[in-house]
């Protein structure tokens, strides 16, 4: 092989990394790196822009988030360790954020949510630095089990 080629293609993947994302289709593969500090700091200022109003500015949702409002929908979740985001893959996490909930894939079929898709408002690299630092906040236990989670979605 060229040495261009493989230069390339470990400068390639080297960058993928370095923004916490692999392969750039945004769905399969996706790895959050919450220990990234400048990934974080970035995820922190973009979560205060664009998620902050509705899941809290201490990432604490919106109260009540497990009882069903009048239009049976559900509050804004937790991110934070009282909620269950860190219970979900990062592919899984990601593909909310970029895509919303979507029934029979992120939710159950016929379920409606107030969960916009980012798709078209932030790209794939801000998606990652937003969950990086939600990431970044959780104790290192449910990092741990988050990690693992990830990690067996992986092998599938």
């Amino acid at each position: 092989m060229n040495r261009k080629i493989v230069f390339a293609v470990i400068v390639a993947g080297a960058a993928a990394v370095l923004i916490g994302c692999t392969p750039q289709d945004g769905q399969a593969g996706v790895f959050i790196d919450a220990t990234d500090r400048q990934l974080v700091a970035r995820g922190a200022q973009l979560y205060a822009t664009h998620c902050a109003a509705c899941h809290g500015a201490a990432l604490q949702g919106q109260p009540n988030w497990r009882e069903r409002l009048p239009n049976g929908r559900l509050p804004a979740p937790p991110h934070d360790a009282t909620g269950h985001t860190w219970h979900h893959p990062d592919t899984q996490l990601f593909d909310i954020v970029k895509n919303g909930l979507v029934p029979g894939r992120t939710a159950p079929e016929g379920y409606e949510s107030d969960m916009p898709a980012y798709a078209g408002v932030l790209p794939d690299e801000d998606i990652v630095a937003v969950l990086a630092y939600i990431k970044s906040t959780w104790p290192q236990q449910a990092r741990d089990m988050q990690a693992q989670v990830s990690r067996e979605q992986a092998r599938r």
